[in-house]
């Protein structure tokens, strides 16, 4: 029964990953200077947008030229050395984000298989299965394969950022005319976007082997694809089913919440 309440616990993950990228993001826009500018009510002014500092500001020719102007705040920014380069850290902090978030999908379907795991591969039961084996798997996904975990996120989380800044290019190359960038660009698009469901597809079975022979990432990686690849045929139905009976699952749920 505890292995249904635990996608709890990677829902309060990412949730805390969300919330860390958030406030980060918050932080980093509001860390250049703060610029102010003029603001008059007459659209005559000479000064109005113009730079002004609050503290001098009503000892200027501003206010004796432009009746009702105020210096008033309009951005963070500055001439700094550290914001020109706000847009890096904004990157890193959305690619921080990906990681932590498959990092936390990760340890859920790893612990979740090893849990699993030592329920089918009991001999005898339930005589000899753990007596907490979800805690039990948890604490070996901890303890054991942090690290490979790890690194298939950060495989995971460099296809994602690539995805995203793509199509950071695609809305910008919207208002161009230049038809073989918006084609080229479009056919990376749909590369990336099937390396990623690869990529998933291995990391899952990955993980399971993972939790099941407690090898390193490449090994488990690739002793599930050679093993899917033996049994292609019932994967594909295998999945197939699950992806109906999981639609159907969703029907269910959404016509008791509509009753």
């Amino acid at each position: 029964m505890s292995t249904l309440f635990y996608p709890i616990i990677t829902f309060v993950l990412i949730a805390i990953c969300i919330s860390y990228w958030a406030v980060t993001a918050v932080f980093l826009a509001t860390s250049g200077e703060a610029v102010y500018k003029v603001m008059a009510n007459k659209s005559h002014c000479q000064y109005a947008g113009t730079v002004c500092t609050p503290e001098t500001f009503n000892t200027t020719n501003v206010t004796r030229l432009c009746p009702g102007a105020q210096c008033t705040f309009a951005l963070y920014g500055g001439e700094s050395f550290y914001y020109q380069y706000i847009l890096i850290f904004q990157l890193c902090n959305v690619f921080v984000f990906l990681w932590l978030v498959n990092f936390s999908i990760a340890l859920g379907q790893c612990t979740l298989a090893g849990a699993f795991a030592s329920y089918y591969w009991a001999f005898k039961k339930p005589a000899d299965i753990p007596a907490c084996p979800l805690f039990s798997s948890f604490g070996r996904a901890i303890r054991y394969h942090t690290g490979s975990l790890a690194f298939g996120s950060l495989i995971l989380a460099l296809v994602q950022f690539i995805r995203i800044i793509l199509e950071y290019l695609d809305h910008k190359l919207k208002a161009s005319q230049n038809s073989f960038a918006k084609f080229l660009l479009c056919c990376l698009k749909c590369c990336f976007w099937c390396l990623e469901k690869f990529i998933k597809f291995i990391n899952r079975n990955a993980y399971i082997m993972i939790a099941i022979y407690g090898k390193n990432f490449c090994t488990s990686a690739k002793d599930a694809f050679f093993l899917l690849m033996r049994n292609v045929v019932r994967v594909a139905v295998l999945d197939k089913v699950t992806d109906f009976l999981l639609f159907l699952g969703k029907i269910l749920v959404a016509g008791s919440v509509g009753k």
